[in-house]
């Protein structure tokens, strides 16, 4: 019975103390009630908080997607992630487009020219996807895992404390009305009080009405001090925890130089793998072996992406693929001329002629034919040619 007699004055305690509240709350919104603010200082904290969340939030966000473009499977990952399990282990895009390449490439044969080179870069597309995944899983592991424990776990506290100091500040404010009503209730007593009103009884019973609110307004100035204190103390824990954003940057800064150096180790592992793979589709002729000197050195990431882009370069003049000295001399060839095959091609059609690796051929240009091709001659063999697998010669 004692306990059933607590927990209901408890609840109408607290049933008291949510309505006055919300009435301080409604009142200092109309405009009807004065509100303490709090100082310059904490509102900075404050607003400080608030602005990492969000652009915490927003960042985590879009390197999930980043990371996975997939949105289904963003949402499965994060299913399973809720549910403590594992999600099933599949294949990413490159290595699903390696291992079609692949088969595709053993279909047709590894013997034949495109079989060969299907398969290659079948097997350089899946070297993309482990890489793929191992920088998602070092991504997850260094840069959204403490993003996301910051607004999980660190956040959540600060809100929770400013939440409960947003209620302090409702409650000082509101013994502040009280008080303030009690004063103003005093001072009217006490002017009726000067009218030296007659009768004994009334006199009698004035005073203690008298008492009564001196008593009330003794009661609402403890009861001020008693919230002040409250408010005080939970405006300092709120600050102590506030103060701890800047930390919170120092680790995420940390967290985002781990995450730069995972990008720049994958896009330099995607690199040197198309390298490889571009070597592997040429032919190797005389002038690519001088120009790898200029691109033997392994591509480390570094501040200056013109030192990739600069090798890149290199090594596609290398093989002919579009080098700007050799086109166009092709394309404005008049009369025949002698050029090297730079790899292997495998005519489409009967108007196509059919090419081996550094043989030397003849080619001319031919009045309405497409610029990227050229007339090639074999002995008695005659067909169309591509240009970008031809070197002119001297």
């Amino acid at each position: 019975m004692n306990i059933m007699d607590f927990n209901v004055k408890k609840l109408a305690a607290d049933a008291g103390t949510f309505l006055s509240r919300a009435v301080q709350f409604t009142e200092e919104k109309l405009g009807q009630a004065e509100k303490t603010e709090l100082d310059a200082h904490l509102e900075n904290l404050l607003s400080k908080a608030e602005c990492t969340k969000i652009w915490t939030e927003k960042i985590m966000k879009q390197t999930e997607v980043l990371l996975q473009p997939n949105p289904n499977a963003r949402i499965e990952e994060f299913v399973y992630e809720k549910l403590d399990r594992k999600a099933p282990s599949r294949l990413n895009n490159p290595e699903l487009l390696g291992q079609y390449m692949i088969d595709a490439g053993t279909e047709f044969g590894p013997g034949t020219a495109y079989g060969n080179a299907l398969i290659k870069c079948g097997e350089t597309q899946k070297r993309i996807g482990t890489a793929d995944r191992e920088l998602i899983q070092t991504s997850a592991l260094n840069f959204l895992t403490p993003l996301r424990n910051f607004i999980e776990g660190d956040y959540k506290t600060i809100a929770k404390e400013r939440k409960l100091l947003q209620n302090k500040r409702l409650d000082l404010d509101a013994a502040k009305t009280r008080l303030k009503k009690a004063k103003a209730a005093e001072t009217r007593a006490s002017h009726l009080n000067s009218a030296r009103l007659e009768g004994d009884n009334t006199m009698v019973n004035f005073s203690h009405m008298l008492n009564f609110l001196h008593v009330k307004w003794l009661k609402s100035e403890q009861e001020l001090r008693i919230t002040q204190s409250e408010f005080d103390r939970q405006a300092e824990i709120t600050r102590l925890l506030l103060e701890g954003i800047s930390s919170t940057h120092a680790h995420h800064l940390r967290c985002l130089n781990d995450f730069v150096e995972a990008q720049m180790t994958y896009y330099a592992q995607c690199y040197q793998y198309m390298l490889d793979l571009q070597k592997q589709l040429g032919s190797f002729p005389s002038n690519y072996h001088c120009n790898n000197n200029q691109t033997s050195v392994a591509p480390v990431p570094s501040a200056s992406s013109n030192a990739i882009g600069s090798s890149a370069l290199t090594s596609t003049s290398g093989l002919g693929l579009t080098s700007p000295s050799n086109l166009p001399d092709l394309k404005e060839c008049v009369g025949s001329r002698k050029a090297r095959v730079l790899y292997d091609y495998d005519a489409a059609n009967s108007t196509e002629l059919s090419l081996l690796a550094d043989e030397v051929i003849s080619v001319y240009s031919v009045a309405g034919m497409d610029s990227d091709w050229l007339m090639g001659e074999r002995g008695n063999q005659k067909g169309r040619v591509p240009i970008t697998y031809l070197e002119l010669l001297n």
